[in-house]
């Protein structure tokens, strides 16, 4: 894969593979709950970036319906999952995308009103571009909102027994977070806190 001008030989963010689905579910009990925090309404036309299994995917499909939401992810498998789950839950309003995010505005076409990644942003090679990218489709007043593991160490990030999350030198603060975003021209308008270990910074242009 070529992410601005750079060959990168493993097609995946560093550290930001699924993990297993029971740790998943105890770290993520309510994502209605997450997705109803940071404001996604009825009819908004909403980008779930990297969706993964689709936890997210579903909860996003319920708050923003009867508009649709488009779920990308570069892994087949786990589209094939979070199809799975949209359908488990009769959730219509959904197209999935295989593709890399590199530049969104080579994938998406429509503006859209809210712009979602969770557990990956720590991973993006190119931070600049992909956000960049976020800010050529999204409508004047629309959102990026990007979940993050908090910046501390990994062994402080327990879950069932284990340390989990990506590596501590990868994680970023709020602050740092906030600074890459606004390189692209937007600015942190919410920050919103995850108990046990993430937070959510809400970015508008």
């Amino acid at each position: 894969m070529i992410w601005g001008g750079t060959v990168i030989k493993d097609p995946y963010f560093p550290a930001t593979s699924m993990p297993d689905s029971d740790w998943w579910q105890e770290l993520w009990p309510d994502p209605d709950r997450v997705v109803r925090d940071f404001g996604v309404l009825p009819n908004m036309a909403v980008l779930d970036v990297c969706c993964g299994d689709g936890r997210f995917t579903v909860a996003l499909c319920r708050a923003a319906a009867p508009a649709g939401v488009q779920a990308i992810d570069i892994d087949a498998d786990e589209l094939h999952r979070a199809r799975q789950a949209c359908t488990a839950e009769n959730c219509e309003n959904v197209s999935f995308v295989q593709a890399d995010v590199s530049d969104l505005s080579q994938i998406i076409h429509q503006p859209q009103d809210f712009v979602f990644i969770a557990n990956t942003f720590h991973g993006v090679p190119d931070k600049m571009a992909f956000a960049q990218g976020v800010r050529r489709i999204l409508k004047p007043n629309g959102r990026l909102v990007i979940v993050n593991w908090h910046d501390v160490e990994r062994e402080q990030t327990t879950v069932m027994g284990k340390p989990r999350g990506p590596a501590t030198e990868l994680r970023l603060s709020p602050d740092d977070c906030a600074e890459t975003i606004a390189a692209a021209g937007f600015s942190l308008c919410d920050l919103i806190e995850l108990a046990p270990y993430h937070y959510g910074a809400v970015f508008k242009i």
